[in-house]
């Protein structure tokens, strides 16, 4: 069979063996280049791929106005990653970094998908594409649907588009057969109007991407602390004497953060890495702000690299725990804050009685850490005060991810490290209003108080039975209590585990919506209706209501602060996220009794009324649309940043728990699923991965020497990797094997391409997350050679 052209790529027919689009990435191999580990980060390389990618797609003019106002006061939210901008002045040159310099390129391309595009591809044809070859066809132009047996996505108008959509809701035998997901790009006022049309509508399905990746810390610190977010700020960073860095990979999820290191370490402080990979980031950080960041005169970052097992944290930190009360005890009172642990902590006594029972050897052998690393970080530790925990999901993507952040807030607490500059818990989230869209009541698991507030503000009565998350939801599709799913963004069939799986929970519904700015694999898998939903970007104008409105956001340490996008928008045919939310819910609502008691209609006109409601309902945001104008906005409530634990008895909780033990079989390796450089969440920007040395290939696994010596594998080899978990054999076909400095029994792979082997079942507990982080697999050796 022929195939079919379009510019700058090959389509060819191709599908899944039940005739469905493929749900996965092509297996075929791109061509591996591989390089040297680079060993600093950013610099000149990094400002050339953000003027590259910025100026490629958006052209001269347009590029450099969209690079000039993200993240400046008054200018726009990065689309990217919710690290927070400098309270103080920020940089003219450069307040954005190189990932988020190509998602914005992205946004502002000058390439559109018209309905010619769609007319000559079908659906099969377009799965046949890699994720990164869909994602940069361009900005999606006017609404499309796709009928049931439909082969090809047709135009559909606005109005017909929301009139579709509410028939099959108001067709629904109960609204708990609805399901509304979120990612974490939609702003406060979209986010906060999103969860009151489904609560209006009658159900709190309400699954979001925190599900996938920090709900394991809201749980924690919600239990530990009061609050299940962090509580520090930047100025914390710059006056904290340690700061210690665990599961995470600042060079590349959120680059600005080595800013912050920088200045720390120019401060006085001490960093420890501890990561199962030696990322680049962690090492040395060339600030492309600085002019000997531009000569390649890089600042040293981390002081002592600890190369964990994966989901050896908790037992690192035991280990770490344990040494410090040795310590204390020969000197009684100058290592732990007892007056501290006395006046504001509860369960300190059975804490202790449990750290004198561990023994130091099986803690140093579960977490892959000699005796003596483990020491020279408590010798860090001991002295000090003014100390932060960094993390990310290297830490919550795991069974025991709950206990493991609840872990460090025990070495914290023993530390008195709470409540006081310069110290405390930072959970460094990933995409940029995650935190906020939580904060704006997109939970599956509302308080009674924010329910009560949304009563007593709007006068209808929220319903009190939890929903589904993303996991729930997932499984609710597939068994058919679920058909209906609409998502407000993302990529929902990419960022899930199981992909086969999850993909057939999606084919199974009776409409899939996906509200979006470019084209993504869950366009493409897909329920027995689809529409897909063009919506403005963060960098576009907004007219919605004839005027020019904002919307706001809040960063990792809680800081509220207004967006306004800069931009001519691709397509007039393109809708606010605020917008298609009021429109579904007038759609919706009205042909049911009682219609609705929230005027849609105000929100529609003028975003200062949405944000009156957010004031009316949620504690924190008094007087919000005069502080949300303020450059820099404003700080959110934060008791443990003010030594304050809103816990049941007040107080801050210890916490006990064991390491988990994993005893893995002949032949099994561990292993985990993570990011290139050219990468943000599923989104990819290309196929080079830098600083480690991976170029033109994403089908790759990092694996040891001595396993690949052990299994009978040599460089470049291709694998298949499985699994048979639950009795389901999982497969992702055609890997090229890299050796790595990875600790024994260890693997690593890029996601979405692996995600077919996390298993559906496989959560975290208490917070469900899938554990993306720990993967029980087997390599079988491919016959077809390396391209």
């Amino acid at each position: 069979m022929s195939k079919t052209k379009h510019p700058d790529i090959d389509i060819k027919p191709d599908g899944h063996p039940n005739g469905h689009p493929s749900a996965e990435n092509p297996d075929d191999l791109t061509g591996l280049h591989t390089g040297s580990i680079r060993h600093k980060a950013v610099g000149l390389p990094a400002i050339v791929s953000s003027f590259r990618h910025a100026i490629g797609e958006a052209g001269l003019t347009r590029g450099l106005k969209a690079l000039a106002h993200v993240n400046q006061k008054g200018g726009y939210d990065c689309p990217s990653c919710a690290w927070p901008d400098p309270d103080d002045e920020r940089s003219g040159f450069a307040e954005y970094c190189e990932n988020g310099a190509k998602a914005i390129a992205e946004e502002a391309t000058t390439k559109k998908l018209i309905p010619e595009f769609f007319q000559k591809h079908s659906v099969t044809e377009l799965a046949s594409l890699t994720d990164y070859h869909l994602g940069s066809q361009g900005r999606i132009a006017q609404p499309m649907y796709l009928p049931k047996d439909a082969t090809h996505y047709q135009p559909i108008s606005w109005d017909e588009a929301f009139s579709l959509i509410a028939r099959h809701l108001n067709a629904l035998s109960s609204p708990d057969e609805a399901v509304f997901y979120t990612s974490g790009r939609t702003s406060n006022e979209a986010a906060f109007l999103y969860q009151l049309f489904a609560r209006e509508y009658g159900t709190n399905n309400l699954p979001d991407c925190s599900n996938m990746c920090h709900e394991s810390s809201g749980v924690a610190l919600g239990e530990s602390l009061g609050l299940g977010k962090g509580s520090v700020t930047l100025d914390d960073l710059y006056q904290a004497e340690v700061i210690i860095i665990m599961g995470q990979n600042p060079g590349t999820n959120a680059p600005r953060m080595l800013t912050a290191l920088q200045k720390a370490k120019h401060n006085g402080a001490t960093i420890i890495s501890v990561n199962p990979l030696p990322e680049t980031g962690l090492m040395a950080f060339n600030n492309p702000q600085q002019v000997k960041g531009i000569l390649g005169l890089a600042t040293p970052l981390t002081d002592l690299y600890l190369p964990i097992k994966l989901n050896g944290d908790m037992a690192l930190l035991q280990a770490i725990e344990l040494l410090l009360w040795l310590e204390e005890e020969k000197a009684p009172g100058t290592v732990f804050d007892m007056d501290f642990i006395h006046q504001r902590t509860t369960g300190y006594e059975a804490f202790l009685q449990h750290l004198q029972q561990v023994s130091l050897p099986d803690l140093s052998e579960a977490c892959g850490i000699p005796i003596a690393d483990i020491g020279k970080a408590a010798n860090i530790i001991k002295d000090k005060k003014k100390i932060i925990f960094c993390w990310a999901m290297g830490l919550t993507q795991h069974t025991n991810a709950v206990d493991s952040i609840k872990e460090i807030a025990n070495l914290l607490l023993l530390k008195g490290s709470i409540g006081k500059p310069g110290a405390g818990t930072c959970p460094v989230r990933g995409h940029s209003n995650v935190q906020g869209d939580r904060t704006m009541g997109i939970w599956e698991k509302p308080t009674p108080k924010f329910l009560d507030s949304i009563e007593k503000v709007f006068g209808f009565q929220p319903p009190r039975k939890h929903g589904y998350d993303v996991v729930s939801a997932i499984r609710a599709m597939y068994e058919g209590r679920a058909s209906v799913f609409f998502a407000m963004g993302g990529n929902f069939l990419s960022a899930t585990p199981d992909t086969e799986y999850t993909a057939e929970a999606l084919r199974r519904c009776r409409l899939t919506v996906q509200v979006s700015t470019k084209l993504n694999r869950s366009h493409l898998v897909h329920g027995e209706e689809a529409l897909i939903l063009p919506c403005l970007a963060r960098s576009d104008r907004d007219f919605t209501g004839d005027r020019e409105q904002f919307v706001s956001c809040e960063n990792s340490m809680g800081v509220v602060q207004s967006s306004k996008g800069v931009l001519q928008p691709v397509s007039s045919h393109l809708l606010s996220e605020p917008a298609i939310v009021c429109h579904l819910a007038k759609a919706t609502l009205k042909a049911r009794p009682g219609a609705t008691k929230v005027n849609w209609d105000a929100y529609l006109q003028d975003y200062d009324f949405i944000r009156d409601a957010i004031e009316s309902t949620i504690p924190g945001f008094d007087h919000y649309n005069k502080r949300v104008r303020e450059p820099g906005g404003f700080y959110l409530p934060n008791a443990p940043r003010e030594g304050k634990f809103n816990t049941p008895d007040g107080k801050a909780q210890f916490n006990i728990a064991s390491p988990a033990t994993i005893a893995l079989e002949p032949g099994q390796l561990m292993m985990m699923t993570i990011r290139s450089h050219d990468q943000f969440n599923t989104t990819i920007y290309g196929l080079d991965d830098r600083y480690r040395g991976v170029f033109n290939e994403r089908r790759v696994i990092f694996l040891n020497q001595e396993d690949m010596h052990q299994q009978g594998l040599q460089p470049r080899d291709i694998v298949d990797i499985y699994n048979d978990y639950g009795g389901t054999r999982r497969i992702a076909h055609r890997f090229v094997v890299i050796p790595y400095p990875i600790p024994r029994q260890c693997a690593a792979t890029y996601y979405p391409e692996t995600n077919v082997l996390v298993p559906i079942d496989s959560v975290a507990q208490k917070s469900n997350t899938p554990v993306s982080k720990l993967i029980l697999i087997r390599l079988q050796k491919s016959s077809t050679p390396l391209p």
